[in-house]
């Protein structure tokens, strides 16, 4: 009840029209160890899979966009890595039988955008390869991920600013090299400039996609749906700041809850309220035991219980500066978030 009170006070109070949104700071409870690739921008994108067992025994699976994709436990020790070359971005989703998910953005051809899918075994914590599909002509950069029933569409987010909305069929016996995954684009969207970050929200059927200089849009996700989006948000250089970079939900109930975009510009996370998408506050992640966030790439969150250091949800961030190592992924208790917004 407690954790259920501080979202909807939350939700009660957005910020004023006009009013310079309040930034407040919050601090790591964990990290990642960092990617392989020193030196260079390397880690990008992570998504989040819940034990609902075992909550502790969580996984997150994390790009290195120069050399492949990760699967690290909450204690942020890697359990595998598939070395996969230029994997940019990266979605998951439980698909019933066929298991969890995982699907990441395949920048290897540059002019060839696939879609590069795997099987999360929970279980060993290991990634299955399954197979690659088309992602539309260009290069692969965002990837985000949406379940119709037993059908799984993917959404190929191209660096130039189309959209490939992908059917994905999964092969009978999937993760066991029975049949590898069929692809077929049914529809494409187009933003006039640069576009990488992008999230589903399953209730209203609606995506979002970060357009980076321009701020975020909406549109149909459903594949008879409109190809005509909408800028729900804009870059206003205060609650949003260019780079608009990675987007996640935290969703709370039918339709409430709250989008979440990287504001790379000022090194913060922007919250929009929804359905209605108002500002409701901006946080950072500021130096503490593990050190701050900047230059964020990828977000992803998932509510619910994760164990003592995350009761009331999760929240993961790319560090673009993680100096002197190479960058890494912090890990944020959403408690913490709601408590500082208060």
């Amino acid at each position: 009840m407690r954790r259920l009170w501080l979202l909807a006070a939350l939700c009660a109070v957005p910020v004023s029209a006009g009013a310079a949104p309040a930034t407040v700071s919050v601090a790591a409870q964990g990290e990642t160890v960092p990617v392989g690739t020193a030196a260079a921008d390397a880690a990008d994108d992570p998504a989040i899979w819940r034990n609902p067992r075992r909550p502790s025994r969580s996984l997150i699976a994390a790009t290195d966009k120069k050399a492949g994709l990760y699967v690290y436990g909450l204690d942020g020790k890697p359990r595998d890595f598939s070395a996969d070359g230029r994997l940019n971005n990266v979605d998951l989703l439980p698909m019933g039988r066929a298991g969890v998910i995982v699907v990441a953005s395949d920048r290897n051809d540059l002019a060839a955008a696939r879609l590069r899918l795997y099987r999360l075994d929970t279980r060993r914590e290991k990634l299955i390869p399954l197979g690659t599909v088309s992602g539309g002509t260009g290069e692969a950069y965002g990837v985000c991920l949406m379940r119709r029933g037993a059908r799984l569409h993917a959404f190929s987010v191209l660096k130039d600013g189309t959209v490939a909305q992908v059917a994905i069929r999964l092969g009978a016996g999937v993760g066991r090299g029975i049949a590898a995954p069929r692809g077929r684009i049914v529809r494409q969207l187009k933003l006039e400039t640069q576009t990488e970050g992008c999230v589903v929200d399953p209730r209203s059927q609606t995506l979002f996609v970060g357009e980076e200089d321009r701020g975020i849009w909406a549109f149909d996700a459903r594949a008879g749906g409109s190809r005509s989006g909408k800028l729900v948000a804009a870059v206003d250089g205060t609650q949003l700041v260019a780079d608009v970079e990675g987007l996640a939900l935290a969703p709370l109930g039918r339709r409430g809850g709250w989008l979440i975009a990287s504001s790379q510009g000022d090194n913060a996370y922007a919250l929009f309220q929804l359905p209605d998408l108002r500002p409701a506050g901006r946080f950072r992640i500021a130096a503490g035991a593990l050190g701050a966030t900047e230059e964020t790439d990828g977000i992803a969150f998932h509510p619910g219980n994760f164990g003592p250091r995350y009761p009331a949800g999760l929240f993961v961030a790319q560090d673009g500066d993680n100096a002197p190592a190479a960058q890494n992924f912090k890990l944020v208790s959403w408690r913490s978030v709601m408590r500082a917004l208060q």
